[in-house]
């Protein structure tokens, strides 16, 4: 205790900087936890949550049980999958092109435009989309005309939600995921690219021999990472592209727990499907994790 206390002493100003970020997360991620007591409850508001009826893993069952589980977890995985093969790899090949540039205004200009759309709502990236693949002006639709091209209902057209829905994602957030790949290849010693270079490696043999291999601790932390989220789409994205006609392959868990426990008011029933989608980013994520430390000895803990 004594030396508990002095370490606290110790570092008292440090401990002070923490405490902002310690309360937000014991105020947002851990208190909220005893809500998940309704996953196994036929929660009723009057009651509360520790008066209302215990009834086990009913909720659970008569989610399994109803005709949209197999089609919210189907295209949940599918968005989700999609979104990994196209959004990961993309910030690392732009990061690997970049640093080919030479600095100065051009690789600048490049750099701040492709942070950019990060920092535009979701909302507004959305009215652009409308506005962009409008089946009778938009910009796409326009160009398909004067091609003598048939008129596309983009945004209503199932066939084409999850290409929008993706290529969307990846354009917006390229940028700004390449940032943490810049600062690590600026990390990179150069003497390893003058000792190459002597040897008569070319710049793409430097890219690949070198700058690549010294990318692969942080490329595979932050797929572990990426795919301890895998699940975790957010509604509001597909609830501002939703329309009847992409209904079957646009509805995800999100947006189904949203309909259920924020329109529905059947809390019991939304914390148990949520919870279920919880436990599945943690088995992704340990499961990803060993199989990272076993392959590579690269792991998040």
């Amino acid at each position: 205790m004594k030396k508990t206390i002095n370490l606290i002493k110790r570092d008292r100003y440090l401990l002070l900087l923490v405490l902002p970020a310690f309360l937000l997360i014991l105020l947002f991620n851990y208190i909220p936890m005893g809500g998940l007591l309704m996953a196994f409850e036929n929660y009723s508001t009057k009651k509360g949550i520790f008066g209302s009826e215990f009834v086990g893993l009913e909720n659970f069952k008569q989610f399994f049980s109803s005709i949209f589980a197999f089609r919210v977890i189907k295209n949940t995985f599918l968005l989700s999958f999609l979104n990994l093969l196209w959004g990961f790899p993309i910030p690392i090949i732009f990061a690997l092109m970049l640093n080919e540039l030479k600095n100065g205004p051009f690789k600048k200009v490049v750099q701040t435009v492709s942070y950019l759309p990060h920092f535009v709502s979701t909302v507004v990236i959305i009215g652009m989309m409308i506005s962009m693949f409008d089946p009778n002006f938009g910009l796409v639709n326009v160009l398909r005309a004067k091609l003598g091209l048939d008129s596309i209902a983009f945004m209503s057209d199932a066939s084409w939600f999850r290409t929008l829905f993706v290529g969307s994602e990846v354009w917006q957030n390229f940028g700004w995921n390449s940032i943490i790949y810049i600062a690590a290849i600026a990390g990179i010693s150069q003497d390893l690219y003058e000792a190459a270079k002597i040897d008569g490696a070319n710049r793409f043999q430097l890219a690949m021999k070198i700058t690549l291999p010294s990318l692969v601790p942080t490329i595979l932390t932050l797929f572990i990472l990426n795919c301890g989220w895998m699940f975790s789409l957010g509604f509001e994205k597909v609830i501002l592209m939703y329309s009847p006609g992409t209904y079957a392959v646009s509805d995800i868990i999100s947006t189904y727990v949203y309909r259920k426990g924020i329109l529905g008011a059947d809390f019991g029933y939304a914390t148990a499907i949520g919870l279920f989608n919880s436990l599945i980013n943690v088995v992704i994520l340990l499961s990803v994790n060993k199989i990272s430390k076993k392959v590579k000895g690269v792991s998040i803990f």
